[in-house]
């Protein structure tokens, strides 16, 4: 029986993450995978043109190690894939980057953050229209604001006006895709130890303190219980690429003038595009703001302090944190232990919108939950897209070829990509997500818990996440702090 039109509109309609293409570039083997297994093949056939079974004896360590980097797996992973990982871990480790401790008595230069490895080359940049505190990186060629978003719970709305809300944070993202000049979109949501301020404002306002019994006791139970709770931050920083948007920035008058006034252009359909979605962005964060973020990411045991005291820790200069030691799978900072987990396979079945919801409403747990957003212009999409079904059609023709049987996993793979192509013809924008969540907590052991509860809400929401091993600082800046980095 066919729907009425208002049935319609108040169904909530479920979706479909593609699948992470698993595709190598021939036979499923990546390219690293070709060249160990060649290396192999020609020690395998230089010995027998040349000596027989015996030199075929004496080169099996060559052909050996060739087919053990080749195939034999360590977490899902070919080895041969974890030797990037693991040399770069070992000269950082020979040349000391694990290790940071801030030069108390030798100051920063002007205009720099005061942040470990590769962010030190970071700068800052105070807007002198909108005040929004800029953050430059002359590397990468990006210029990131951040603005902090209020929104009421998602969970608690009727499904017609939860379709109508994603409905509305899809021309959001279509927005941004449009635009071309976007290099990252960032969505932070944070978890943070309540100040109790919220309360404390309550009860100086409404509440009636006479000196009586009763008044005494509500407000030592506002004292104590407050500060024991937590709250939920939300962010969302938008980077601008420098180099896309060269011929904008040098019409405004070139330097960092003309890119924060290309940058604001964005900033302004951002916000237009935001508000359109029914969201509440609380303007664009200054750099004291942005200060306090940072420092209640590496020190989280300060966060209620400095919520607490306004006018404290409001500068860059002095937000990064003392000391950062670095493991192979955890990273260690002022007051707190943290690891970060990668979200390497989004749900493969039809999924309703609030599917991360035993992760973002996961309790006693301080967490950062960070989704990085990549647009692609449409005509790098249309090229992607080809290439994709090209490389996909010319594996399937190779494997009728010899033979081999088709997987129904790189069907679904095809079918995605297909699917991409039809929503990129209907107008829609394609965009690259990376899906990261840093768990902090006071000691190892409490850390160990808290990502084991996260791993298993994480099943709970059909999704699968890995420990990112041997990159845990670069993981933490782009996980947990609204920078628009990326690993």
């Amino acid at each position: 029986m066919a729907a009425s039109k208002n049935e319609t509109v108040s169904e909530l309609v479920p979706v479909k993450f593609s699948r992470l293409a698993r595709r190598g570039v021939l036979l499923g083997l990546s390219l690293s995978q070709l060249i160990t297994l060649a290396i192999g093949v020609l020690a395998i056939v230089g010995a027998l043109y040349a000596g027989g079974g015996q030199l075929l004896a004496y080169t099996a360590p060559v052909w050996v190690l060739s087919a053990v980097l080749t195939w034999v797996p360590i977490a899902g992973r070919p080895v041969v894939e974890w030797l990037p990982v693991g040399c770069w871990w070992l000269w950082r480790t020979t040349i000391g980057q694990l290790i940071y401790r801030r030069r108390v008595v030798k100051p920063r230069p002007a205009g720099t953050l005061a942040l470990p490895g590769d962010m030190a080359r970071l700068r800052e940049y105070e807007d002198p229209e909108t005040g929004a505190g800029m953050i430059h990186d002359p590397h990468a060629g990006t210029l990131t604001a951040v603005c902090e978003v209020t929104h009421p719970a998602f969970v608690l709305l009727d499904p017609g006006e939860q379709e109508r809300r994603v409905s509305s944070w899809g021309r959001v993202l279509a927005t941004v895709c449009r635009s071309g000049r976007v290099a990252t979109l960032q969505v932070l949501e944070r978890t943070l130890p309540d100040s109790g301020t919220g309360l404390a404002e309550w009860w100086a306002s409404h509440g009636a303190d006479d000196g009586s019994w009763a008044s005494t006791t509500y407000r030592e139970l506002i004292d104590r219980a407050g500060p024991a709770g937590e709250r939920h931050a939300s962010t969302i920083s938008l980077a601008l690429d420098m180099r896309a948007a060269a011929r904008q920035i040098r019409t405004a008058g070139g330097g960092m003038r003309g890119a924060a006034a290309v940058l604001r252009q964005e900033m302004a359909t951002l916000t237009a595009a935001l508000r359109a979605a029914d969201l509440t962005p609380s303007g664009w964060l200054g750099t004291g703001q942005i200060a306090v973020i940072l420092r209640s990411a590496y020190d989280p045991a300060i966060a209620a302090t400095l919520e607490r005291h306004g006018q404290l820790g409001q500068d860059l200069a002095t937000a990064g944190p003392v000391a950062v030691n670095e493991s192979w799978s955890r990273l260690r900072t002022d007051s707190a232990h943290h690891a970060v987990l990668w979200v390497s396979e989004w749900p493969r079945s039809m999924v309703y919108p609030g599917f991360l919801s035993p992760v973002l409403l996961s309790t006693g747990i301080q967490r950062a939950f960070s989704l990085l957003c990549t647009p692609l212009r449409s005509d790098q999409a249309a090229r992607d897209i080809r290439k994709k079904k090209v490389e996909h059609i010319s594996d399937m023709a190779q494997r009728q070829r010899i033979g081999q049987i088709e997987d129904a996993a790189q069907t679904a793979e095809y079918q995605d990509v297909l699917q991409q192509e039809a929503d990129l013809t209907a107008g829609h924008g394609v965009l690259r997500y990376t899906g990261l969540i840093a768990v902090s907590a006071p000691t190892v052991d409490e850390l160990d818990a808290a990502v084991a509860a996260i791993e298993q809400a994480a099943i709970q929401a059909s999704c699968e996440t890995r420990l990112l091993v041997g990159q845990q600082a670069a993981a933490f800046t782009a996980a947990a702090l609204p920078l628009c980095r990326r690993i």
